[in-house]
């Protein structure tokens, strides 16, 4: 049974009541409450609930009648953060099709397989991004439409992004191509959708011990139980003012710089990609209360907002996951800036929050509580039965956030799911263990994986592309330590005769042609061999076992001298 916590954050209800509505409600709500306050502030340009909402159904109706995408139809969404991702995934929503969103360090392979394996038929890009996109016009997409950041902005606005992202919006011209800026102009009438709390909203994908990744299918109902169990927990509202940095296509930043300030009908902030300078000025002032993001870029911002005199006082809220913050970290955080990391734990598979830490009363490098209505248990991954508290074994769940399943693929599902005392629980691949007040802490892995910055990647899906390499004869890839990403993606591999004149850093480099720059190794090593196992497996964990006892000799060492 589980553990009943005595540190309960006092004023939050035990069980959840999710709403029965969907998204787009939302945001037609704030509108009525709120139509002139800022939903979106963006390189100095403000949009208002009322803009985003007429700009929605505009865009919604050249979905329908410019584009023909219909209820429960897919949409690739390639882009980094800015105002037209968010136009795109509220209009995809209230046009009733799904949004599939994609890292904007996607190769054209990734985007290949994400579109075929979701049906996608409409694809949305940013035009720096196009090259992934446009050749899959002859593939199944039917249409893409083209944005580029700084359409809509002044010219100071534009001077504000970043440099890669200031051109012009080049001319669209071609079979199936389309301008967004030119389709919201053109958009035809709007027709309203009859839509349900559990149509399929979007889908993710994330990967796995196959290496092949898999769409995971979030409903409206399982994004907001996540979302609003998240602002019931920690005492967010209406006025709330959100610093929005981690990336949209991931769930983090999805659910607490998109969602999060939608159904709450409050205001985001928010930046393209990560500027540790530019992030301490917007905090100051557009006096920032709320801001959820992975320890590695916290820790680089207070590094720069110590540099110089600053008013962070309106931040009351930092949030995250995906790594432990560091120890020393959150002590400096506590100390300086009279700030505690809410440390919290979830997945892709539970649209983000799962489990936090009471605001009033966290641990420290801990998973927190199983939140509002979430009934979470430690289970033995061999006998599939429950442990004591204390003792370590696999982290299995249920909740209304858990996803529908995973997209069109039973067998993932037999394999995620398992029944306990009549309920279906997931099975997360992580190993924790459960302490006597209900805490939830990280152990290990049962799965084979890395988390970098926040972001997951799957070993067996990088060592797939790697032995496309012509020169690769074995590879094996592993996680290290690594102080500012918390682990990072090593390559060791066996060269086949006659490439010996290959370096490390070509390789490094090739990797990050064929993959997300997040997943490609940033170490390689070359080896003579590979331990195996008598079946004739690689042994990565002795490797990986190996790696990390000669980073932290070396860090020693360091320290040392």
């Amino acid at each position: 049974m589980p553990v009943v916590s005595p540190f309960w954050p006092p004023g939050v209800p035990h069980h959840l009541r999710v709403p029965e509505v969907t998204l787009v409600h939302y945001l037609d709500t704030a509108a009525q409450r709120y139509p002139d306050k800022a939903a979106l502030v963006f390189a100095e340009r403000e949009w208002t609930y009322r803009e985003m909402a007429e700009d929605t159904r505009a865009l919604a109706g050249f979905l329908q009648q410019g584009l023909g995408v219909k209820h429960g139809d897919r949409i690739l969404l390639v882009s980094q953060n800015c105002p037209q991702f968010v136009l795109i995934y509220l209009a995809a929503l209230r046009a009733g099709a799904a949004v599939v969103p994609v890292s904007p360090m996607s190769t054209l392979s990734e985007c290949r397989y994400y579109a075929q394996d979701s049906g996608a038929t409409v694809a949305f890009v940013a035009q720096d991004l196009l090259p992934q996109v446009h050749p899959l016009l002859a593939e199944g997409v039917a249409s893409v439409v083209v944005h580029a950041y700084s359409e809509w902005l002044s010219p100071e606005g534009v001077a504000s992004l970043p440099e890669s992202m200031r051109y012009a919006l080049a001319p669209v011209q071609g079979e199936g191509l389309f301008s967004l800026s030119a389709s919201l102009v053109a958009a035809g009438d709007f027709l309203p959708v009859a839509l349900s709390p559990d149509d399929l909203a979007v889908l993710p994908y994330t990967s796995g011990t196959t290496g092949h990744p898999k769409g995971c299918c979030h409903s409206h109902r399982t994004v907001l139980a996540s979302n609003v169990a998240s602002q019931v927990w920690r005492g967010l509202h209406a006025d709330a003012v959100i610093l929005g940095v981690a990336p949209l296509f991931h769930m983090l930043g999805m659910q607490n710089s998109l969602n999060m300030p939608l159904t709450l009908g409050a205001t985001v902030v928010m930046l393209p990609r990560w500027d540790a300078v530019r992030a301490v000025e917007l905090v100051e002032r557009y006096r920032v209360t709320a801001w959820a993001a992975p320890p590695s870029m916290v820790m680089d911002f207070f590094t720069h907002a110590a540099t110089r005199p600053c008013d962070l006082s309106s931040l009351v809220l930092l949030s995250g996951g995906g790594a432990a913050m560091p120890e020393a970290v959150a002590a400096m955080l506590q100390e300086r800036f009279g700030l505690y990391y809410n440390e919290a734990y979830g997945l892709t598979e539970t649209a983000a929050f799962l489990h936090a830490n009471p605001v009033h009363r966290g641990k420290r490098q801990c998973l927190g509580l199983a939140t509002q209505g979430v009934d979470t248990r430690i289970i033995d991954p061999e006998t599939m039965q429950e442990l004591p508290v204390g003792e370590v074994g696999e982290l299995v769940t249920r909740g209304a956030q858990v996803m529908q399943g995973y997209w069109r693929n039973p067998e993932a599902n037999r394999q995620a799911f398992m029944e306990l005392d009549g309920h279906r629980f997931f099975r997360t691949g992580d190993l924790a263990l459960v302490d006597e007040e209900g805490y939830f802490f990280m152990r290990d892995r049962l799965k084979r994986m890395i988390i970098a910055s926040g972001y997951k990647v799957w070993p067996a899906e990088v060592e797939n592309t790697l032995y496309a390499h012509p020169a690769i004869q074995e590879a094996c890839v592993i996680a290290v330590p690594d102080t500012q990403r918390g682990e990072t993606v090593m390559a060791l591999l066996v060269l086949k005769p006659g490439h010996v004149s290959l370096t490390e850093e070509d390789f490094i480099a090739w990797s990050r042609e064929q993959m997300a720059v997040y997943k490609a190794p940033r170490l390689v090593r070359f080896v003579p061999s590979l331990p195996k196992s008598g079946t004739g497996k690689i042994l990565w964990r002795q490797l990986q076992e190996q790696e990390q006892q000669v980073q932290a000799r070396q860090a020693a060492e360091v320290t040392a001298s």
